[in-house]
């Protein structure tokens, strides 16, 4: 993301959590990351990617 964004957060970038769906929205701690950014919390991190809910399971 060049540059500081200031304004509506709805434009910034999401993609849905490994371990339990959730979306996450793009922020600023993650900007050299984000690519790598897997889980929305320390607890689904701890979690892994072993329990997805039915929803993401191919």
């Amino acid at each position: 993301m060049p540059g500081q964004f200031k304004g509506n957060k709805s434009y910034l970038p999401t993609k849905p959590c490994v371990a339990c769906g959730k979306p996450m929205a793009w922020r600023k701690a993650w900007e050299k990351n984000w690519e790598s950014v897997k889980y929305c919390s320390d607890k689904c991190r701890k979690q892994g990617a072993a329990k997805k809910p039915s929803s993401l399971k191919s």
